[in-house]
């Protein structure tokens, strides 16, 4: 029941730049599938922000950080009003169960319809 990505060997991946991942060969890839769209692999800001943050704090979001508050705040000054509330969670997985839960917390539902 679980589909492979690869329609022969699975690829083995060993380091990537911007949109490109490359295999233990040295061949080229273009990565679609994993967050590249955002940033790219190995983007030197995000290096640079990261190892800034791990320096001080490496953990996640279940403990309070003005750095979460700063930028729920950023966040929502973008957004309309209504949207005015931030979950942080550290995967689309999680960001999918939270949303189940709050829909069916509000509506009082348990069905959910999927597009495959």
């Amino acid at each position: 029941s679980c589909k492979v990505f690869f329609a022969k060997d699975p690829l083995k991946i060993v380091r990537a730049q911007g949109q490109y991942m490359f295999d233990e060969k040295g061949e080229k890839y273009l990565d679609c599938i994993n967050n590249v769209a955002h940033v790219g692999h190995s983007h030197p800001y995000v290096i640079k922000a990261a190892t800034k943050q791990m320096e001080l704090l490496n953990t996640n979001s279940r403990f309070l950080h003005d750095n979460l508050v700063q930028y729920a705040q950023r966040l929502t000054a973008t957004l309309p009003e209504k949207l005015s509330v931030c979950y942080f969670v550290n995967s689309g997985s999680e960001a999918n169960d939270l949303a189940l839960r709050l829909a069916r917390q509000y509506h009082g539902y348990q069905d959910v319809i999927t597009l495959e």
